[in-house]
């Protein structure tokens, strides 16, 4: 169990710093996209490489992203009902929406999209827009997202299977931002402190 563990860090690793990359591709395609705009609108002009552009990197945002979000446990989930079960109840709903679900679903989509983007890369597979770019770069992104995708879910469940032994402990992949509710008292607690140190200052 001990090299599944260490295989699952690895893997979390691997998406951790994939995330991290994305977020100056978003950067960028940010900066594209408001480039585009300005030149179009300024000068009435356009392209449509640097239009392709921007839907590439945001492709590449969306399914490279998406093993980043399930690692820090922000992905959408419904918790009305979970959130009322034990820790381990919970896990084990989890363990049975991986095995179920998250697994044979990516699993589907690689099978499917990596001889998609292999016969586009043969093809050589051009856009039918004038000065449009080539697209098998864009099409690899979806097995590479979901093979991404698999290795995460498979860190996953290593990581409940470890908790359910006593192994590994939850703060391994629970939820690292704070929930709304958590939110909304911070911004209590720090309006209450203002209003107190206002009051102090008056009374001196």
């Amino acid at each position: 169990m001990q090299i599944l563990i260490a295989l699952s860090k690895k893997i979390d690793r691997l998406n951790e710093g994939v995330g991290s990359m994305l977020s100056w591709a978003l950067l960028l395609a940010v900066l594209i996209c408001t480039g585009n705009a300005l030149i179009r609108y300024t000068f009435n002009n356009s392209s449509n490489g640097w239009m392709e552009v921007q839907w590439y990197l945001f492709a590449a945002v969306f399914l490279l992203a998406a093993p980043y979000t399930l690692r820090r446990n922000e992905h959408v989930r419904i918790d009305v009902i979970a959130g009322r079960f034990s820790k381990r109840t919970q896990v084990w709903i989890d363990l049975f929406g991986f095995l179920f679900f998250l697994m044979p679903f990516a699993g589907l989509i690689l099978y499917l999209g990596a001889p998609y983007a292999i016969h586009s890369f043969t093809r050589q597979e051009m856009s039918s827009n004038a000065g449009g770019l080539i697209e098998w770069p864009a099409k690899f992104l979806i097995p590479i997202g979901f093979a991404l995708l698999l290795l995460q879910g498979i860190s996953e469940i290593i990581k409940r299977i470890g908790y359910l032994r006593g192994l590994v402990d939850a703060s391994a992949f629970d939820k690292h931002a704070k929930t709304p509710e958590e939110e909304i008292e911070a911004i209590r607690l720090a309006n209450a402190d203002k209003l107190k140190q206002q009051d102090t200052g008056a009374s001196e």
